[in-house]
Formats: C-alpha cells, structure tokens, sequence
C-alpha cells in the first residue's frame, strides 16, 4: 500500500503544481498557465468511468485480475503520458496539453483501482493501517514530483525532470506485478441492460434511498464546499511564489520537503482527533482550520521573499491542510454502502474536489483583476456556506445528538 501511496502521489503534481512552473517558464500568460494546469481536474470526473473498473476485465491484462489489470494498465500510461510530455514539451502546446490530459485520465484511472484494490484487499478492520500506510506513500510520492523536481528543475532541463519522474514509475508497475489479486467472486451480468442499472444506477439511487434526498442533497453540498479553501490555491500556488521572489530551489525546500513532513505531523494531529472527538466534530473544526490558514498567505504577500514568512505560512498551511485528511477520509467511508463501494467512493471523493478546481481553472483570471490579497481572501470567506450546511446537518451525523448516519 505505501508503493500504491507512492504512485498515486507522483503523477498528480505532474499534471497541476509543479507542471505550473514549467508553464510560466516558457512565457505562458499565467491565465492559460492556471487553465493547462487544472488538467487535475479529470481527478474529480473519475466516478464517470468508475463503474467500468469495477464491471468489465481487460482482455490484454485478463490474467492478472480485475484490480491489477486496470492498475498495470494506468501505471504503463502514466509511464507514457510523462515520457510524452517530456519529448513535446510547452512548445508544442496543443499536442502538450491533450497528452497532460491523457496522464491526468490514467492518474484518476489508478486511483479507482487503488481504493478498490485497498478495501477489497482486508476486512473493515485493518482499513485505517491500510489508508495510514497508503498516505505516507503518497506523500513521498509528491515529495519527489514537488520539491525534488523543483530543486532539479534548477539544474537541468524540464523535459529531464519529467523522464526522471517516468523512470520511477517502474517502481509501483514492478509492485503491481507482484502483488495478489484480491479473492473476490465477481458475478457477470447477463446483459448491458442489467450492467447498466448494477454498475451505474443502483449506486447512485442506493445513496439517496438510504439517507432521504433531503439529507442526501444537502450532504452533497456539503461535500462539494468544505474543501473549496484548500483546493482553489492549487494551481495559483507555485505562479505566486515565483512573483514573490523566491527560487525554485526555495520553493521547493520550503514547501514540498519541509512542508511535507509537517504535513505527515498534521496527519497525526488529524487522526487523533477522530480517535478523540469521532469523525464528524473532527471534521468541522477542522474545516474552519484549514480555511483560516489560507489567511497566512496574506501576510506572505506583504513580506515578498522573506524565507521566514514563507516557513510560517507553509507551516499552517500544510499543518491543517493535513490535518483534515483523516477526518474527511473516515467521514466519507461513513457514508458509503458497502455493496457499491467502488464507485460510490469514487463519486464522494470527485466531489471534494470539483468546486476547488472549478475555482482554480479561473485563479490566474481572478488574481490578474483582483490581485493575490483579494483572491486569497476570497478562498477563505468560500467556507461559510459549507459550515451553515454543516450546522443543518449537526442532528444528523453527530452521534450524540442524533441515531447513527448509517440509518435510514
């Protein structure tokens, strides 16, 4: 699982932070850099295709099973899509930008596999060492296609920096290799029909049977606004520290090496909390954290190239960014049926991240109008109205105020 962490982790940076600064570099107006850079966003549509890994078994890859068929075949197009980008680079822009698509397709690709792949692999109660492992993976992972990609960006060309970055997907494809497929029976269905309404239409319709479409709507909503704070500064980031004054080397020092590691402390913090409070209150405040730590980047816009000031905001940012992980993950397992768990997974965990993104296709337009204060500003007032859906659904989820979540 932490292999799995490892590779889920590297190509996802490719595709939106760091590929950002390659596109700046190359003297791309930052409102295209800002759109080339949410290619990301195919992270949060992967419930669209989510049904097919979990209902159809490639033929080339039959042998190895359903799970490591679909996993061997994303990683090999990562491999790809990153040896691709290296050899066009921005300068041949259209072609670039369809094959960041294409890395950005197989990166969301594996990580379907990689949840299902994770819940089918243990029983309920080794999940949270399995997502613990998993995390520390994906971190290492963007540790290397961040701050050590940055720190090589310094020294060599981009396009070396990428095939660097492919070579080391061969350490998860040799993983998926030599893994075991999860002992699951799969019954086929005996027509499109009926895989239609299996695959597609009964996860969907199962989640709103259970909690009622009032609450089911409005925990929709909610789940698309509470990491809004977070998510939009992704592809904005690196573009702002740049105008800051500070170097590749700097920025990738500062916020993917040492950031990284208050990050994993954030972990922590953010797993003790659900183990104390449980994870809907550990949500909440954690919400308001997150969103509050964005106020950090205010104060760094008025201090440009200060290494204090940029350890100070990495510090909150990471720390709380981090810190609402653990609660989120168990609050969206929580709402999961077990029967759909693949694709109902899925669907949760793209909508976390849609609105974010959303945002953040337009960041470069907004900052070029509003300045960086203004938008950042903006990322932070974005949290009120997932805390007043938050407190309507208080009764619901909170276990002492309310029967358990998973009840009709």
């Amino acid at each position: 699982m932490c292999l799995l962490g490892f590779s889920s982790g590297l190509p996802f940076l490719l595709v939106s932070v760091t590929l950002s600064l390659w596109l700046k570099e190359n003297g791309i107006a930052l409102k295209d850099v800002t759109m080339i850079a949410s290619a990301g966003m195919t992270y949060v549509l992967k419930f669209l295709w989510a049904p097919l890994l979990d209902h159809w078994r490639l033929p080339l890859f039959g042998r190895l099973g359903q799970r490591r068929g679909w996993l061997l075949l994303a990683q090999l197009g990562v491999t790809v899509g990153l040896l691709a980008m290296a050899a066009l680079t921005p300068k041949q822009l259209p072609l670039f930008v369809a094959v960041t698509l294409f890395v950005a397709f197989m990166g969301a690709t594996q990580d379907i596999a990689i949840d299902a792949y994770r819940i089918e692999i243990a029983p309920p109660s080794a999940q949270g060492a399995l997502v613990a492992t998993y995390v520390l993976g994906y971190r290492l992972g963007v540790l290397l296609s961040g701050a050590v990609a940055l720190i090589l960006a310094d020294h060599i060309t981009w396009s070396s920096v990428y095939v660097l970055m492919a070579v080391a997907m061969l350490v998860p494809v040799t993983t998926t290799l030599a893994m075991r497929e999860p002992e699951i029976v799969r019954v086929a269905s005996s027509n499109w029909g009926n895989a239609l309404r299996e695959g597609v239409i009964d996860p969907f319709v199962d989640f709103f049977r259970r909690y009622g479409w009032y609450v089911a709507g409005l925990t929709l909503l909610l789940i698309l606004l509470f990491k809004l704070p977070e998510q939009s500064i992704g592809t904005i980031f690196n573009p702002f520290m740049r105008d800051m004054g500070f170097s590749k080397t700097e920025i990738g020092a500062v916020t993917k090496i040492y950031g990284v590691w208050i990050g994993i402390i954030g972990a922590f913090a953010g797993g003790a909390a659900v183990a104390r409070w449980g994870a809907w209150r550990s949500l909440g405040g954690c919400i308001v954290l997150g969103a509050v730590s964005n106020l950090l980047y205010l104060l760094l816009a008025s201090h440009p190239g200060h290494l204090s000031m940029l350890a100070l905001a990495i510090s909150g940012q990471s720390f709380f960014e981090a810190m609402l992980g653990p609660p989120s993950v168990a609050f969206l397992s929580m709402l999961v049926n077990r029967q759909h768990t693949a694709t109902q997974y899925a669907l949760l965990s793209s909508l976390v991240n849609l609105p974010g993104k959303a945002l953040g296709f337009f960041a470069g337009g907004i900052v070029t109008v509003i300045g960086y204060g203004g938008y950042f500003a903006i990322t932070v007032v974005s949290v009120l109205p997932a805390m007043l859906l938050f407190a309507c659904l208080w009764r619901r989820f909170d276990p002492l105020a309310a029967p358990s979540a998973n009840e009709s």
